[in-house]
């Protein structure tokens, strides 16, 4: 995939890209990574008795959460889905304590995992301190591109100050704006630097618009060398290339189901239940080059779409041979991938970092 924004020299002068070398590292480095993991075990086990409960388990999963890009637990049932296999992970399905070898063990797989998205898919930290904007406001492309949105946005807005707004949401990192729809920028940089503008009048015309944006936009730039926001960015295309990849492998593919099936009530038969494909593709998505369930909305539109072309609603709950589920699973995973190369899902992500710094941060940078 081509990530236009690595190539851009204003974020290489600004951004930190994480490719998941540095967790390669970490976990390649025994001695680094069991100080890691009983620094992090020490942190978690509250009632120093050596060994994890579920409660005592439940922040880092929330961490692994975040640092994978879902919304908090008990948003969706989908998102929810992904956060019970990765505790299912640490427990084996039982509800137990868990030992620092076991802790171990798993956070390995689960960082590797995490180093390996990382790699296929970079993430760009970006310090937003106000320079990129001002180049873009006296640049040669701004009157064009500023222009071409009043055109869109001119009819949409009761009040200049709406429109000032809603141009702003327009622009991206690649401009030096942060999400504007993050609660903490519009309130602490775009909403402040408006105020001292008698924006409070209806639209008139193009000129007045991109005089009183300029303006704005001017008074942003002062407030983000007062006040950088850190920004993770992303860019990604969901082409359907990951899944084939794993559908031509037959040897990975089995290898990646097999591990995953070995975790899944089963009955005296060893058969599985078909409410459980959902859950297990949540669990091959990373193999697949997939996001997780819940994380990206057109995403989940084409999953659901192919379970409704493979499989019968009707019959969820009904147990099948483990061969008839892999194979069920295969035709899902090849139905996703025929819709992506029809249509493939271009994706970009920008999300504020708030200081101080999370455990998820730490997750993907551990250092």
């Amino acid at each position: 995939m081509e990530n236009s924004v690595w190539g851009n020299q204003n974020q290489k002068r600004n951004g930190e890209v994480l490719d998941g070398s540095n967790i390669m590292e970490l976990v390649g480095n025994e001695q680094g990574f069991s100080k890691f993991v009983d620094n992090k075990f020490h942190e978690l086990d509250k009632d120093r008795d050596g060994k994890l409960s579920l409660k005592e388990l439940e922040p880092a999963v929330a961490d692994i959460g975040a640092a994978l890009g879902l919304p908090a637990q008990g948003t969706t049932p989908d998102s929810d889905h992904i956060y019970y296999q990765v505790l299912n992970e640490f427990t084996h399905g039982k509800q137990e304590k868990v030992s620092k070898s076991e802790f171990k063990e798993v956070l390995s797989d689960i960082l590797l995992g995490m180093a390996a998205g990382l790699k296929r898919d970079p993430i760009v930290i970006l310090r937003m301190d106000g320079e990129d904007l001002l180049e873009f406001l006296n640049g040669p492309s701004y009157d064009e591109e500023m222009s071409s949105i009043f055109s869109q946005i001119q009819n949409s807005s009761t009040s200049l100050r709406e429109l000032v707004i809603e141009a702003f949401g327009r622009l991206n990192v690649d401009r030096g704006i942060p999400p504007t729809s993050d609660s903490w920028v519009f309130n602490n940089i775009v909403d402040p630097a408006l105020l001292s503008q008698a924006l409070d009048r209806p639209v008139t015309d193009q000129e007045t618009f991109m005089e009183e944006f300029k303006k704005g936009a001017l008074s942003v730039v002062d407030f983000l060398k007062e006040k950088p926001v850190i920004v993770a960015h992303s860019e990604n295309t969901f082409d359907g290339s990951g899944v084939k990849r794993l559908l031509s492998n037959k040897f990975e593919l089995d290898k990646t189901l097999n591990t995953v099936l070995e975790n899944l009530p089963k009955d005296r038969s060893g058969n599985i239940s078909k409410d459980s494909l959902r859950v297990t593709l949540d669990v091959v998505s990373p193999s697949a080059g997939l996001p997780p369930v819940g994380a990206i909305e057109e995403m989940d539109k084409v999953i659901s779409e192919a379970f409704k072309m493979v499989n019968n609603a009707d019959n969820k709950s009904v147990m099948i041979k483990e061969e008839e589920f892999k194979k069920i699973l295969s035709e899902i995973l090849g139905s996703i991938m025929l819709q992506l190369e029809g249509s493939p899902i271009a994706i970009s992500s920008n999300s504020v970092v708030h200081e101080p710094l999370s455990a998820s941060t730490t997750l993907l940078h551990p250092s």
